[in-house]
């Protein structure tokens, strides 16, 4: 069947629209300028500018990150810590746990007559734990041996506050010194062992452990007379 026009175009029509088209389109061309092409030449300011796209990987890690305590076998600090550092190297958990540590600080201990420097802890039982907290990293630490569980309310474990990071920290980074400890008590009978009341018997009255000094009441003719000594120069009757 022969194409048909729908809607056939009434009589001179079809001439007037060609006449029409042609001469819009000569007018078009007439009209037509092109806009200017410009080469660049390297000196746009724009150019210079770094366009960095944020993932925010980075920040939510770091608002995760924190330090938590974790409570373990006293006396067991040392192994477990270890334990736990083999198990994040073994776990491939480098990237959620950061951190092991066992909060000690030094301290000078007079026994006997004698001068020792000792670490002590400063937490029996527990150790810190800088992690990034999920079900994994949890799973790691939480089912190392020795250790019975993180400090928190039930089984959700609480972080630390940034201020009891930093107090733990500066105790253990201390540059005043080591503490003092001696093996004294008030009232405590003593055997001088240096100077000029040697062998002389007496009682504590004080303890000076800034000074690394002990005040002794010694009978001196039949007076108690104090004597201020040195923590090595007494003993322990």
């Amino acid at each position: 069947m022969a194409d048909e026009n729908i809607f056939p175009m009434p009589e001179g029509a079809e001439a007037a629209q060609q006449e029409n088209y042609t001469e819009a389109q000569l007018n078009q061309d007439t009209d037509y300028d092109p806009q200017p092409v410009f080469m660049d030449d390297g000196n746009d300011p724009a150019d210079d500018v770094n366009i960095v796209l944020d993932d925010g990987t980075g920040t939510q890690e770091d608002e995760q990150r924190n330090w938590y305590v974790v409570h373990c076998y006293s006396g067991y600090e040392n192994k477990v810590r270890h334990a736990i550092e083999q198990r994040i190297e073994t776990m491939g958990m480098r990237d959620r746990i950061f951190d092991v540590i066992i909060p000690t600080e030094e301290e000078i201990e007079v026994k006997d007559g004698k001068r020792k420097t000792v670490e002590k802890r400063v937490f029996p039982g527990y150790i810190l734990v800088e992690m990034v907290l999920d079900e994994d990293s949890w799973y790691v630490v939480r089912n190392t041996p020795g250790v019975t569980g993180f400090v928190g309310m039930g089984n959700d474990p609480t972080p630390l506050r940034e201020e009891e990071v930093k107090a733990i920290m500066d105790r253990m980074d201390d540059a005043s010194g080591p503490t003092v400890r001696a093996d004294f008590k008030i009232g405590q009978k003593v055997r001088i062992v240096g100077g000029p009341f040697n062998d002389f018997i007496g009682t504590v009255n004080s303890i000076d452990s800034d000074k690394l000094k002990v005040r002794v009441m010694v009978d001196f003719f039949g007076r108690e007379t104090p004597v201020e000594l040195g923590f090595l120069e007494v003993e322990k009757v």
